[in-house]
């Protein structure tokens, strides 16, 4: 009898260890998941195309599997540019069509992977702030088919350029008017129309805010990037050349953020430590953060030295690493 006992309180004692066991280990899960949660970006991270434009224009990759290359990168939003999609829109001699094709297919393969399509960068269809009337007009209606594609595919907005005229006593004037017309036609669609710091005039971000301010209308705002504050180049070219005049940036991501509707991190490069060279992330985050934004910031890597997609990693990495530096 008193052997039946003693067995039954050493099974009892077992027991209470098992539970005062896992009582621990799920309070020690719990602490991890609240750790994590404490940690979590107070942004969403989404993937700009261009990242991957040197595998796309080579034919490495498909343009057509974007959706799936983010997926595969832990993105939970894909940001399109238009001009990487330029071979597929000559697939078919009706130009409605091709687009329609396309379209079709690029929201389904989002559905697939469940990523969201948020933006298009739309390229190449002429300049919203060239002085010409007429010419101004025609950019702007060129602009339209995008606006329309970017509501099909359920985006927020598609970015555009503010180049034509370098005469900053003409610019603003001209840029009101090509934003104003476009963002009417865009609102029909609920879709903005968001301008990036892209060099020459739209990255003095003093007159693009001036613009801004000028144009007054919700569905028109900036995309503010951490880098192309190139306000002049060699021999005076659109691109490739080296920078000769710069805006600040940090200023200049401050001064365009209240009428910011997206944000993307551009970099370059990175050291042994895995911060970027030339770009300060922690003060980047900070002045976002501040500016009361949670939206999405899109990783779009540009540098040479790494490959796309270590470049693509190392920035994604670097965003989440600096926003637990805010806590």
């Amino acid at each position: 009898m008193q052997q039946t006992i003693l067995k039954g309180l050493l099974i009892l004692c077992i027991l209470i260890s098992s539970c005062k066991q896992s009582t621990s280990e799920n309070s020690g899960a719990q602490n991890e998941e609240s750790t994590m949660e404490e940690h979590k970006p107070f942004f969403k991270l989404s993937l700009a195309q261009w990242s991957l434009h040197r595998a796309i224009q080579s034919g490495q990759m498909s343009p057509m599997d974007f959706a799936q290359k983010a997926s595969e990168l832990g993105f939970e939003g894909v940001e399109y540019v238009s001009q990487l999609y330029n071979d597929e829109l000559k697939k078919d001699a009706n130009p409605k069509k091709a687009m329609e094709l396309l379209l079709k297919t690029l929201k389904s393969n989002s559905e697939t992977y469940k990523i969201q399509n948020l933006i298009i960068m739309v390229d190449g269809e002429g300049d919203l702030a060239v002085l010409d009337e007429k010419e101004r007009n025609q950019a702007i209606e060129n602009h339209k088919k995008w606006v329309d594609a970017a509501q099909f595919l359920g985006c927020h907005s598609i970015r555009v350029n503010l180049f034509g005229t370098n005469d900053p006593d003409k610019w603003v004037d001209v840029a009101i008017d090509g934003l104003s017309k476009l963002s009417d036609y865009a609102s029909t669609k609920n879709i903005n129309v968001i301008v990036e710091n892209h060099g020459y005039l739209s990255s003095n971000a003093a007159m693009l805010t001036e613009v801004m301010q000028k144009v007054n209308k919700k569905n028109c705002g900036t995309l503010p990037d951490f880098g192309n504050f190139c306000l002049e180049r060699e021999g005076g070219e659109r691109w490739e050349t080296k920078c000769i005049k710069e805006y600040p940036k940090y200023q200049g991501v401050e001064e365009m953020m209240p009428y910011a509707k997206a944000v993307s991190a551009k970099s370059y490069d990175f050291d042994a430590e895995g911060k970027e060279t030339t770009i300060d992330y922690k003060r980047m985050l900070e002045i976002i953060k501040k500016s009361g934004y949670n939206g999405f910031i899109g990783v779009e890597y540009e540098g040479e030295r790494l490959g796309e997609v270590k470049g693509i990693t190392a920035t994604r990495d670097l965003l989440i690493k600096s926003s637990k530096q805010l806590d």
